[in-house]
């Protein structure tokens, strides 16, 4: 009998969920974020990011195409491509960018409220001051290549709490390279591949707190950890994943994945919640366009206050989702 009560208990103790997994958030869409002047609708929205005041960073194309097939135009885009608004309210504060990017792909805002951007036909990662001012360039003008100084189609860039630079330089090399402040490389990992440390292209990444970088393998629908110096941690594959393309983790340890859609079904569109052990909390959205869905979700980031912006590539448009009110 009393061998019988310590596997109950044992087995009790097995199915009892951790305070992470019983964790349930919820997110409701703010109707009429972003505030546009009249007549003016945004172009497709490529990425997304927050900085440290709260004011969002809308990447846009600003009427350029990625060619289905062919060589992809260098030439710089005329109009501007960063909008920047204020979280709070959707006000347009500003627009950056005019003549500076040929496809811009990414963006990051670091600490210090530099904006970082990865442009996938220019072959290069850029560094702007708050102004728009550029600051830092890597890699050769419209030079792909795999050696220390090039890289081929980069998809995004992290940057570390002592200022390390991290690309995935994503499309063409699949790899993950890390330079130091100034811009001086350090080391790179990663081959084309699907086993642990391989890629089959890094989309997207970020440093959490712990200082592990995580990275969306989109072709192996997939999230790889690594620490700083590209050692492998572990891998999670999702509810499962279907086509994950972004990444950011909150404070609090929650990892916030979003997923291509697609018209259903399957309907793959929306934000995975995750908690600190992989298991899916809440999924935010679905395929269409109603406030609150989406068609095409391609970038996401995360402010301090866990307000969530979804860069809607099809849709264009970016949507702002806020916690619900807890009794």
């Amino acid at each position: 009998m009393r061998l019988l009560a310590l596997i109950i208990a044992s087995l009790s103790f097995v199915a009892m969920p951790s305070p992470a997994q019983t964790v349930k958030r919820s997110y409701q869409v703010v109707h009429g974020w972003p505030q546009l002047p009249d007549n003016e609708m945004l172009d497709e929205v490529s990425a997304v990011a927050v900085d440290q005041g709260g004011e969002v960073f809308v990447l846009t194309r600003a009427g350029r195409k990625w060619p289905d097939s062919g060589e992809l135009d260098t030439s710089a885009i005329p109009k501007p491509t960063i909008l920047i608004f204020d979280g709070r309210t959707g006000h347009l504060i500003e627009r950056l960018g005019a003549g500076l990017f040929a496809l811009p792909h990414s963006i990051t805002i670091d600490a210090s409220n530099a904006i970082w951007v990865a442009d996938v036909a220019l072959h290069q990662v850029f560094k702007l001051s708050r102004d728009g001012k550029l600051l830092l360039s890597l890699g050769e003008r419209a030079k792909p290549g795999e050696d220390q100084r090039h890289f081929n189609r980069p998809s995004d860039v992290a940057i570390a709490p002592d200022g390390s630079i991290f690309v995935s330089d994503g499309y063409g090399n699949n790899r993950i390279v890390k330079f130091d402040s100034t811009g001086r490389f350090q080391r790179q990992w990663g081959t084309k591949g699907s086993r642990p440390g391989q890629f089959q292209l890094p989309h997207s990444l970020t440093i959490d707190a712990q200082r592990r970088v995580w990275i969306v393998d989109r072709g192996n629908a997939r999230v790889q950890a690594f620490d700083l110096d590209g050692g492998f941690l572990f891998e999670w594959r999702g509810p499962p994943f279907v086509s994950p393309q972004s990444i950011d983790v909150a404070a609090d340890g929650h990892v916030f994945v979003v997923e291509l859609g697609d018209e259903p079904p399957p309907d793959e569109a929306g934000v995975w919640v995750l908690n600190r052990e992989g298991m899916s909390v809440e999924r935010i959205g679905r395929f269409g366009n109603y406030d609150g869905q989406f068609v095409d979700p391609h970038w996401l980031a995360l402010d301090r206050h866990g307000n969530i912006y979804v860069a809607d590539f099809g849709g264009r448009r970016v949507q702002k989702f806020k916690p619900k009110e807890r009794p």
